[in-house]
Order: C-alpha cells, then sequence, then structure tokens
C-alpha cells in the first residue's frame, strides 16, 4: 500500500477547490492507494486560503521553529501538525511502503514548497507532513516519480 495526495487522483482537495489535470497517479493500481489530504485530515475546508510556511521548512514546522499562515495571516500551524500525524497514523495502520505526495505544498511537497512571502517563489525543501513521514523512515515521492523502482507497482 501507497499514500497519494488525493488531489494527485484528481479529487477536489486542493485548497483553492480546484480539480488537478489527470497525472500519473490516476494509472497506478488504485487498490494499492490510501488517497489522503493532511490539511483536510487537519480539520481545515476546502475551499481554504492558501498557506505557506514561514521561518523554515516542514522539519522546523515540526520543532515549532516555524509556522504556518494563510494569507489572511492566520497562524493555521496546528491544523497542518495535526493532518500529519493522522497521516502517519494512516502510514502505520496501512504499513505504507511510501507516499506519492504533490509537491509545492506546505503539507505535502517533498522536493521544495514556496517561500513564505505567497510571492510564488518557490524554494527547496519539504512541507509539513512529507518531514514528519520522513522522520519515521517512510520514503516520500513527488508526481514526478510516481512509478519508482518497486516491481509490486505493476498492474
Amino acid at each position: 500500500m501507497y499514500l497519494v495526495s488525493a488531489c494527485l487522483l484528481g479529487l477536489k482537495t486542493r485548497f483553492d477547490g480546484t480539480k488537478l489535470a489527470p497525472s500519473g497517479a490516476m494509472a497506478m493500481p488504485l487498490e494499492k492507494l490510501v488517497p489522503v489530504c493532511p490539511e483536510q485530515l487537519g480539520g481545515l475546508s476546502t475551499p481554504r486560503l492558501p498557506a505557506e510556511i514561514q521561518g523554515g521548512q516542514g522539519e522546523d514546522v515540526l520543532k515549532g521553529a516555524a509556522l504556518v499562515l494563510n494569507t489572511a495571516g492566520e497562524n493555521v500551524t496546528e491544523s497542518f501538525l495535526q493532518g500529519a500525524r493522522e497521516i502517519l497514523y494512516l502510514a502505520c495502520l496501512y504499513q505504507v511502503k511510501g507516499a506519492f505526495l504533490k509537491d509545492g505544498s506546505p503539507s505535502c511537497g517533498s522536493c521544495y514548497t514556496y517561500d513564505g512571502t505567497f510571492s510564488g517563489r518557490r524554494c527547496p525543501g519539504t512541507g509539513v507532513t512529507a518531514a514528519l513521514l520522513r522522520e519515521n523512515g517512510i520514503p516520500i515521492f513527488n508526481e514526478t516519480k510516481l512509478f519508482p523502482r518497486y516491481p509490486d507497482f505493476k498492474k
């Protein structure tokens, strides 16, 4: 089993409530996937205001050294932490072998997030959920690496 960002499967879980164009995730064997949205599991609505990590990356949020704020300046850090904990619980429950997460997200980003200024500038790093999963030894992949070298992923 693998976790997958629900938005990569075309579910309307993105912050703005829109649907992503079909991705490689749609070609995966669905019986091996557990769709997740950490922000929804953390109690945030869809749609919701855009949020970015300020003062660091996901690892820093986990340590209490950075915050997640939305465009209204509201601190939504606890919702992001709660969502990450719920995803880790699911990962353990399903004994997942990895997670395919949407890059750029303040929750799911595995290679980059945005710089916290809401200006569209990317910076290398991870989101809160991706950081927590990695800390717990769960391999993280982004949407450009949907078919890793796992033999059980073939149809």
